[in-house]
């Protein structure tokens, strides 16, 4: 592990068991690890806390593990859903963590440069009192699709009006003999 790494693990075997924990953290953390990214349990979450050593993991669990094989280091491994190959760009914060394999991460990067730069539009135009609505041009779009805006007075007035014309047309089936 250099400094910077994300440590990224899985198992063989689906487990939740607490296999990361505070010890781990602190070797990890003096060698500049970032954190790990872990499709298993993590334990001592308050100790990873306290030490500013994040995790991302499928689990919290006090139940640790028995270190009794060792795993491969530097190869593929499938964790999420994802295949992640050594290398590749991990970003990981409180929303979740995300995956850019290598050879995408100067596209990528320049693609979330980009979206800041249109939040950041947005943000600014929200504070000054713009609607999502116009913002994002909603507006026109339901007229479009042939839609038409009812307040919910229109909607409750109508739906009440319908109503009453199925009610007329059933008694009508009935006293015609269609109904009975």
């Amino acid at each position: 592990m250099r400094e910077g790494d994300l440590l990224v693990v899985t198992t063989i075997s689906p487990s939740a068991d607490g296999m990361f924990g505070e010890l781990f953290a602190t070797a990890l953390r003096r060698r500049g690890v970032r954190g790990p990214v872990i499709d298993a349990g993590v334990r001592d979450a308050e100790e990873l806390r306290r030490l500013g050593f994040p995790a991302w993991s499928a689990a919290v669990s006090a139940q640790g593990t028995v270190k009794a094989t060792g795993g491969s280091v530097n190869v593929p491994v499938a964790l999420g859903g994802q295949m992640i190959r050594p290398g590749d760009v991990i970003l990981a914060e409180d929303d979740g963590v995300v995956v850019v394999p290598r050879e995408r991460a100067h596209e990528a990067a320049e693609a979330a440069e980009a979206r800041e730069t249109k939040e950041a539009a947005s943000r600014a135009a929200f504070l000054e009192g713009q609607l999502g609505l116009d913002r994002y041009g909603l507006r026109e779009k339901p007229a479009r699709l042939g839609l038409t805006y009812a307040s919910y007075a229109a909607h409750v007035r109508d739906a009440a009006h319908v109503r009453d014309a199925a009610h007329v047309r059933d008694a009508a089936c009935v006293r015609d003999g269609a109904g009975a």
